[in-house]
């Protein structure tokens, strides 16, 4: 069993220290398989024969006998940090971007271990639903059909008069039963079966198969038949709501490039843009921090068109900024985050590494949604230091404003909310705007 780290952008070694060519044909396999993969997988993993090479995603990619952990790094060229510092910070992204509610308080001792970001997940996971299945498990009436010999709930009159009409001793019974095994239950089970494959620890090994002995009167279902239209979150279950997010996480593509397939030996490829784990992270703090101002974040919204088709025709190229600052239908600001590596001001590049497309894609935000305030945003790093941001660009024939911003993720969770609180001030020209 092979289990290898490694930081985006970087490379694993494929031979002595490394993968043998089998496990990495294994994970060259599963990062094919997944939907962001591209066709031979390049679009998460490249085969140079003696490395692979990831790209810009985070996670795991487990296969058969091997693993691939994958951390967040935003300079290239910066010293690495240690993988359970860095383990750490991206577990606290994920609980508040997609609202897992993890603890990751709880889970730091693990991440300072030697554990892996999915072995974390897997045991978090049976922590959490060995505590809820000892408080008792959610029951749901179900009908069910049995020949009884006496009555039972209603009769089944049709088929008591054809099969059962020389059968007097057999009735034919139509009744409900309080039962646990429920579309809840079969996908908190199918979540135990799969990661009991996939856990090292022993410890972790042993919570799943209590569990498995918890359910065992719970239907086994297949990952791809996981009944998840069935279950509906209401008062009498809302205990289980984190749990059934994070089982959707681990089982279904409920992160746009989260997978499961069944054809990779029990595979599981579990992974994030960073782009977009970075633009979910700063969404959920900055609803934090407008919390109760009467304004609203929206992301991936407005999605207004640049172009309309002359005489009254189709609207072309439809915009989606990742995040709109609005006051009811006003817009005040419009962020766009970027997980880029802003470089230091040098002779040679004045522009620190902002795209020219992406300074004309927030010049066409402006234009089309009224909006006078504009933010480019970008994660900070050590190569960043002594440099003065925000940087406030006034935009040449209009009133429109571009800034220029980091946030440092690597801080405490207070002090990215106080600097993202800072960067949200509501500017006198909201106040005043024409």
């Amino acid at each position: 069993m092979t289990h290898l780290s490694v930081s985006e952008w970087g490379r694993v070694a494929v031979g002595p220290g490394g993968f043998s060519r089998t496990e990495a044909n294994a994970l060259i396999a599963a990062a094919r398989a997944h939907p962001l993969g591209g066709e031979e997988g390049t679009g998460i993993l490249s085969d140079h024969y003696g490395f692979l090479r990831v790209k810009q995603f985070v996670g795991v990619i487990a296969a058969a006998g091997c693993s691939l952990e994958i951390l967040p790094k935003v300079d290239p060229l910066a010293s690495d940090e240690s993988a359970p510092t860095v383990r750490n910070r991206l577990m606290r992204m994920l609980e508040i971007a997609l609202d897992l509610k993890i603890g990751v308080g709880a889970e730091t001792s693990m991440a300072r271990q030697s554990e892996t970001l999915l072995d974390i997940l897997i045991r978090n996971f049976a922590d959490r639903l060995l505590t809820e299945t000892r408080r008792g498990l959610p029951r749901a009436y179900r009908q069910r059909e049995k020949d009884l010999p006496s009555l039972r709930g209603r009769l089944d009159v049709v088929r008591q008069f054809t099969t059962h009409a020389v059968r007097p001793d057999r009735l034919a019974c139509r009744y409900d039963v309080l039962s646990s095994d429920i579309a809840l239950m079969q996908i908190m089970k199918a979540a135990v079966v799969l990661l009991r494959k996939l856990a090292r620890s022993t410890e972790t090994q042993r919570r799943l198969d209590e569990l498995r002995f918890v359910l065992a009167d719970v239907a086994d279902v297949a990952t791809s038949g996981l009944p998840w239209e069935r279950v509906h979150i209401d008062r009498t279950n809302r205990r289980w709501e984190a749990l059934y997010r994070l089982a959707r996480l681990l089982l279904k593509r409920e992160w746009q490039a989260t997978h499961h397939d069944a054809r990779l030996e029990n595979g599981l490829t579990l992974l994030f843009p960073m782009n977009d784990l970075f633009e979910a992270y700063v969404a959920a703090l900055a609803a934090r921090v407008l919390r109760g101002t009467g304004l609203s974040v929206h992301s991936q919204g407005g999605r207004l068109f640049c172009l309309t088709e002359e005489d009254g025709g189709r609207p072309r190229f439809q915009t989606r900024p990742d995040l709109l600052i609005k006051r009811g239908s006003e817009t005040l600001k419009v962020i766009d985050t970027k997980w880029k590596c802003l470089s230091a001001r040098r002779i040679d590049d004045e522009k620190q590494g902002i795209s020219q497309a992406d300074v004309y894609q927030m010049m066409a935000y402006g234009r089309l949604y009224d909006c006078r305030d504009l933010l480019l945003l970008y994660p900070y790093h050590a190569g960043l230091a002594g440099q003065t941001f925000p940087r406030a660009f006034s935009i040449n024939n209009s009133k429109d404003w571009l800034s220029v911003a980091t946030l440092d993720v690597t801080q405490t969770e207070a002090e990215v909310v106080s600097a993202l609180s800072a960067l949200l001030a509501e500017p006198s020209s909201w106040k005043n705007a024409a």
